[in-house]
């Protein structure tokens, strides 16, 4: 949970901090791009590689490594002399993060029995509402309170005290386990997977700022050649000598199949509203980086709490109606800040907007944990690294696709040449332009979740586990 918590901070924090590290480390706006843009291409790039090492090598092994490499480059960056070092340093950070991040899911997968997991995955899904709003928070504390005249660089530095803790916690009391089969590290696979996501991904999160170029199209129409060509050899490897980097047979497990394309899909909606939500607050309202911070606190709480609960109570009673239900919830929540930002426009208060965000909240919590139980339920343990690794991997893609939908949904709807009285008005609008957007989406995650199981698997396991066994007789011991 340390490790889950430590890298969804630092996905979230930095932008906060960016106008302190453009002006203090005389950055350029390619720089600024890549110190975003590097980690997150090195993370989607590396992470089903890092799950499928897990499963090979040693989940806890590759975790602590994951770990150790993770904090060491949170040191670099914290110390980074010049922005191109802190570029690298991003860059390796992210590659760390691909080694560390699938072991999770994979050693809860592997090391709870079905009647515990529900529990740990309610634990999950809270940290993960935790880490998507406290990073921004973190962010502007860290850098407004200018600690040691260290500027921005805390924001790095905080890694390494949660490092160590996770380190050392690690070692004691995570169990090793791998896949049962001797397996084989697939280098061509890896080789396809990593220039597929870096063809589909570098071009969307450059696009914008190099004005949408044509080889930008032509590098993500070339993704789907890649892809296909991948799909063909992992076929063939499977065939030959059971060990393909990425295990196509998980595909025609139906939850896996279909909570894979809930998770890409909500991935979108999730990358379009943070990034569109912080640039309304920060540049649309004005606000300072404190108070756009403080004002997502009810939402961190909201998906917290209903995180906890969906796992632990509701699911196990209810099954696949608590996800669509967080799904409807999600949406009306977006209506009703999309209706609350057009009604009060510049003059809308922090605390107004506290219910439409714990609204969204609210659904989005029945959502996060569940989903990642319902994903996994029904994957064989041998194949936990793989598929750990894949959850992670469309969620990234997911997101990197909504952050480069973000220049059509709203910077679209923002002219080139705008007068200081202008911004505002002119983002208020792009942001409820956007909010439609994400409320469509929502729709269609609603509709998706239907082709998931009514029961996950594991409650099934769990209740027979449960219920008491008196249907046959014991056999005689001779």
């Amino acid at each position: 949970m340390a490790a889950a918590f430590m890298d969804l901070v630092d996905v979230t924090i930095v932008n906060i901090a960016i106008p302190s590290i453009e002006q203090s480390a005389h950055a350029s706006v390619s720089q600024i791009q890549w110190i975003t843009a590097g980690y997150a291409l090195a993370f989607a790039a590396g992470l089903i590689t890092g799950g499928r090492l897990g499963d090979i090598h040693g989940r806890k092994r590759l975790f602590l490594i994951g770990v150790g490499g993770f904090t060491i480059a949170s040191a670099l960056c914290g110390f980074a002399a010049n922005p191109e070092m802190l570029v690298a340093s991003r860059i390796l950070q992210g590659g760390m993060a691909a080694l560390m991040v699938p072991q999770v899911l994979s050693i809860v997968h592997a090391t709870f029995p079905a009647h515990e997991r529900g529990k740990v995955f309610g634990l999950f899904g809270a940290v993960v509402g935790l880490g998507a709003v406290s990073g921004p928070l973190l962010g502007a504390l860290l850098t407004e309170w200018n600690l040691f005249g260290l500027e921005w660089r805390p924001i790095f530095l905080i890694n390494l005290p949660v490092g160590v803790v996770a380190l050392f916690l690690g070692r004691r009391f995570i169990s090793e386990s791998k896949a049962p089969k001797a397996l084989k590290l697939d280098l061509v696979g890896v080789a396809l997977v990593s220039l597929g996501l870096l063809m589909l991904l570098y071009p969307l999160t450059r696009g914008r700022e190099l004005g949408w170029p044509l080889w930008g199209y032509l590098c993500m129409g070339g993704a789907l050649v890649v892809f296909a060509a991948l799909v063909s050899y992992e076929k063939r490897k499977a065939a030959r000598d059971g060990s393909p980097l990425v295990e196509l047979s998980l595909f025609r497990v139906k939850s896996f199949a279909a909570g894979i394309a809930v998770q890409t899909v909500f991935g979108v909606a999730l990358g379009i509203f943070f990034l569109v939500w912080t640039l309304y607050m920060q540049i649309g309202l004005g606000w300072s980086p404190l108070r756009a911070g403080l004002t997502g606190v009810p939402f961190s709480i909201a998906v917290s709490v209903a995180a906890g609960l969906s796992v632990q109570q509701l699911v196990p009673r209810f099954g696949r109606k608590v996800l669509q239900a967080g799904a409807l919830v999600m949406g009306v929540g977006v209506l009703l800040y999309l209706w609350e930002a057009h009604r009060y426009g510049l003059a809308i208060a922090s605390w107004q907007m506290a219910l439409p965000l714990v609204v969204m909240g609210l659904g989005m919590g029945l959502i996060v944990a569940p989903l990642t139980d319902a994903v996994l339920s029904e994957v064989p343990r041998e194949h936990a690294g793989s598929a750990s690794g894949l959850i992670n991997t469309v969620q990234q893609m997911g997101n990197a696709l909504g952050l480069g939908l973000v220049s059509v949904v709203f910077y679209g709807q923002i002219g080139d040449r705008l007068t200081l009285a202008q911004v505002g008005p002119a983002f208020v609008h792009a942001f409820q332009h956007a909010l439609w957007y994400v409320a469509g989406i929502m729709a269609v995650i609603f509709l998706l979740m239907s082709a998931l199981p009514k029961r996950s698997a594991q409650h099934a396991e769990a209740a027979a586990q449960e219920a008491p066994a008196v249907e046959k007789e014991p056999e005689p011991v001779h």
